[in-house]
């Protein structure tokens, strides 16, 4: 049975020039392509494909937003993030919203099919030099005294943002528009810090704001 697999990119040329390269393997084939994230996550659950290759900078709904939307709906679709950069903290970011691949853009045209087969298998799959980054930020962080970890740490960079935003009271749709995201990304966000800080409500979300001094 093929690998079936799902594009998304809000630029044509690339979804095409992706379904023109992954249709050369007899093993895959493309079942659909998204312009946005939010026709992403629809087709993922219209579709059910094995694959996702997701541009992380996307409209309507971001990549990373996306990916999480993805995971916890359609948890066997494996999710390959495409960008133009990949600094530890965005492939981090990735990681933990589910994806199981991280491409560069300039790669993605060799790598993309090693990429789906691996991913496909249960493995992850990184660029090359999305695995130099790793390795050198791993290699700083070895240098620095070992500190304990915080509730806070375990919180991506998206995540920290909207944490003190929720806690002053602010709505989704306010927050979406300070940070230029939808307000479904706002709330997949929330819920995921939430379940990461281990609170179930505002109030308690409030009171580890004040505790660690997040809020003006």
């Amino acid at each position: 049975m093929k690998i079936r697999v799902l594009i998304a990119d809000d630029h044509a040329v690339v979804r095409d020039g992706l379904r023109a390269v992954l249709e050369t393997h007899p093993d895959i084939t493309v079942v659909g392509d998204a312009p946005d994230g939010e026709k992403a996550v629809e087709l993922a659950l219209e579709l059910a494909p094995d694959v996702v290759i997701m541009d992380i900078g996307m409209p309507e709904l971001d990549g990373i937003s996306s990916t999480l939307q993805i995971a916890e709906a359609v948890p066997f679709a494996s999710v390959i993030i495409l960008s133009m950069s990949g600094t530890a903290e965005q492939v981090f970011d990735a990681l933990q919203a589910g994806a199981r691949g991280y491409l560069l853009k300039e790669s993605a045209g060799r790598e993309v099919i090693n990429a789906v087969l691996a991913c496909h298998a249960g493995n992850f799959y990184l660029s090359q030099p999305i695995i130099n980054t790793l390795v050198s930020d791993y290699l700083q962080y070895r240098q620095k005294p070992s500190e304990p970890c915080t509730s806070l740490e375990k919180l991506s960079r998206r995540e920290r943002e909207i944490l003190p935003l929720v806690a002053s009271g602010k709505s989704s749709i306010e927050i979406a528009e300070m940070l230029f995201i939808s307000s479904k990304s706002v709330d997949t966000y929330r819920s995921r810090l939430m379940r990461k800080l281990g609170v179930n409500d505002l109030p308690g979300l409030v009171r580890f704001a004040i505790q660690n001094d997040l809020l003006p």
